[in-house]
């Protein structure tokens, strides 16, 4: 019995997907950000790489769980 993936997480199948980049790509751009705030780091890669509102903000939200920023 494999275990569902739940949280930001289910999101990265999905993610890598459509924007042709692996999470850990992504987490590294995050992490290099000047920005710092949960919210201007889901605009920044809105506006910037032209994410999705929930797969910028699953990025952002797992990425800071992890003590990649404040």
């Amino acid at each position: 019995m494999t275990e569902t993936v739940k949280g930001p997480a289910s999101y990265f199948p999905s993610i890598e997907k459509k924007y042709g980049r692996p999470i850990a790509e992504w987490k590294d751009l995050i992490r290099a950000s000047p920005l710092a705030k949960h919210m201007e780091l889901v605009a920044w890669l809105k506006t910037e790489h032209g994410l999705g509102h929930g797969h910028a903000n699953a990025l952002v939200a797992h990425t800071l769980a992890e003590g990649g920023g404040e």
